[in-house]
């Protein structure tokens, strides 16, 4: 008996939370390993439901690094990061689109409508949903940024009650380009701008900024990340990470999250407790 007890206190306590995030727009970013476990992916699928169903709208970008590095690995194809970036060669470019787009894309998406969301998977190209340019061609190849989103087909999509499921791939500037590989961080932080989200969330391999003792920093601003970049404390591939959360914070965002996607239902416990369970960026 007190263990159901204790199951309706801590649906009690998530009322005030549901209540704020209701008819909100929360932009999820799903990768690392929640997305190689298989039970992982279950249970984010689950997690989505829950959300779909109490009324948040998400949208959710995924990332694929794992899958496209052993795939590239597979073909004898360069794998290089630059300061966490993947350099995408045209070779590479086809291999990227066609674990992002052709495999983790179509899982998730039939994952969620399984669980009675209306998910529908898109990439970047689909009714040029958003537009790239190099990031630095000499140094990067065919890894892109992104110059523009189409907010009215997203907002379409929500209006009509569809969850978006996008793979971070872009068009190119010509029919014969092969497109852009876009960083799936910066890609959630756009269109989370684009689109005036509430909340941005990145599911990621760590229970989330972690200083130089390792342990989990609960809270930082702007300031503070610079300062953390300056004394290594942020390094490697958790840099774009933090760089897309400032410029959302800086951009309208109310507030950005980096959570551990190795717990089970991270982002239930993120949203609808009052602790959290990772790392939570804010305006200064």
């Amino acid at each position: 008996m007190f263990s159901k007890i204790k199951i309706a206190d801590i649906l009690v306590d998530s009322i005030p939370f549901i209540q704020e995030f209701r008819d909100k727009i929360i932009v999820i970013k799903y990768g690392g390993s929640a997305q190689q476990d298989l039970n992982l992916r279950e249970k984010f699928a689950l997690d989505i439901t829950l959300l779909y169903m109490i009324g948040i709208k998400p949208i959710i970008i995924h990332g694929g690094g794992p899958k496209i590095t052993q795939m590239l690995k597979s073909f004898n194809l360069n794998n290089e990061f630059i300061d966490g970036v993947r350099v995408t060669s045209k070779d590479a470019m086809k291999v990227v689109e066609m674990v992002l787009s052709g495999d983790i894309n179509r899982e998730l998406t039939f994952f969620l409508n399984h669980h009675g969301v209306k998910a529908v998977g898109i990439s970047g190209k689909d009714s040029m949903l958003f537009r790239a340019k190099p990031k630095d061609f000499e140094l990067f190849g065919y890894t892109g940024e992104i110059t523009n989103v189409n907010v009215s087909i997203l907002q379409k999509l929500l209006d009509d009650g569809f969850v978006p499921v996008i793979s971070p791939i872009a068009s190119g500037d010509s029919i014969n380009h092969p497109g852009f590989n876009v960083n799936a961080d910066s890609v959630a932080c756009e269109i989370a701008k684009a689109i005036n989200a509430y909340k941005v969330i990145f599911l990621t391999d760590t229970k989330g900024v972690l200083d130089l003792n390792g342990d989990l920093i609960s809270t930082i601003t702007p300031i503070d990340a610079k300062k953390y970049k300056n004394n290594g404390v942020i390094t490697g591939g958790m840099i774009p990470k933090i760089d897309a959360c400032i410029s959302c914070i800086s951009n309208g965002v109310k507030k950005v999250h980096i959570i551990d996607g190795r717990i089970l239902h991270s982002i239930i416990l993120e949203l609808f407790t009052t602790d959290g369970i990772g790392t939570q960026i804010i305006p200064e």
